[in-house]
């Protein structure tokens, strides 16, 4: 089976962080599959500007995500759909938002691959939800005719951290997790007693996060005076630029943890029950785990023991 002859390819890729750097391998296989059509991205608008520079798309559009009550907002959307005169289509969010995109094609949809009822390439595995996320996207993708999917490259993405002014040796701290799962975070009170233990070594503990994160920032700032918080002054990009000069990083289940852990910094991730740990874990030997149904239950001892800095 060889993948559809296209000159005109949509690929769907909403999702949060850590999702969307586990597709940077399906991307990049798309791009080679279709080496001369045209391929646009549907992401949310803050990943637009960072996959707008990767190499993979020749256009990358923002979606608007309407709401139930907007008739107006989902009619403009399908005209966009349609105008596009996509001949395959990638839906990689297999979400239920983004199979309806698939019916608002309708009629005459194009070939699709993902999860949409009356799709051409159906990822047909009854058991794909149990299946690692790069497993997954693999299988979802062979059944549309590409056969080689590589690891996720993060190489091209670069950011000019001189302007932090960091010590030569530190540690990114990423106390986060998606806002409405905080279940997924261990307290920022045991996060800075960790940045404390990292200062006593000699490594400089630094904070990364968003704006959602301002208060266990705080929190940890309060209690580690040698604590560098860089919440909220950070690009996409700089993060793996911070990654590949960190001696480890230390985080939740976090799109900047799994971005560290693509680049190559040893990283110890700290998972709940709320995370599928087959499906999301990385796989790399420099990534260590630690599992608890409950993190509350994870003690600072046991984090610090875990540490494997380079």
């Amino acid at each position: 089976m060889t993948p559809v002859p296209a000159r005109r390819v949509l690929v769907i890729r909403l999702g949060a962080l850590g999702d969307l750097v586990m597709s940077f391998g399906p991307f990049q296989a798309i791009r080679q599959a279709h080496a001369h059509a045209r391929i646009t991205l549907l992401t949310t608008p803050p990943f637009a500007a960072l996959c707008a520079q990767s190499a993979w798309f020749d256009e990358v559009w923002s979606d608007p995500r309407p709401g139930r009550f907007q008739p107006g907002a989902w009619l403009k959307l399908r005209a966009r759909l349609k105008g596009g005169a996509f001949d395959m289509v990638y839906d990689l969010q297999t979400s239920d938002r983004s199979s309806l995109y698939f019916h608002l094609m309708r009629p005459g949809p194009p070939p699709w691959s993902g999860i949409a009822r009356g799709c051409a390439f159906p990822h047909a595995n009854p058991l794909r939800d149990d299946l690692h996320t790069l497993d997954r996207q693999a299988e979802q993708l062979a059944f549309a005719g590409i056969e080689a999917v590589p690891p996720p490259d993060l190489s091209w993405m670069t950011g000019d951290i001189a302007r932090f002014g960091l010590p030569a040796r530190f540690a990114l701290l990423a106390p986060g997790a998606t806002t409405h799962r905080g279940v997924k975070r261990w307290a920022p009170e045991h996060y800075a007693a960790l940045a404390n233990h990292l200062a006593d070594r000699g490594v400089a503990p630094v904070l990364i996060g968003t704006a959602a994160e301002h208060g266990a920032l705080q929190t940890i700032r309060d209690a580690c005076a040698a604590a560098i918080d860089l919440g909220g002054q950070t690009e996409l990009s700089d993060l793996a630029a911070l990654a590949r000069a960190a001696a480890v990083t230390v985080g939740n289940d976090t799109g900047p943890v799994h971005i560290a852990a693509l680049c190559g910094c040893p990283t110890l991730m700290l998972l709940s029950e709320a995370t599928h740990s087959s499906i999301a874990e990385p796989r790399w030997d420099h990534v260590a785990v630690l599992k608890r149904p409950d993190l509350a239950d994870l003690g600072v001892d046991e984090v610090a023991a875990a540490l494997r800095l380079r």
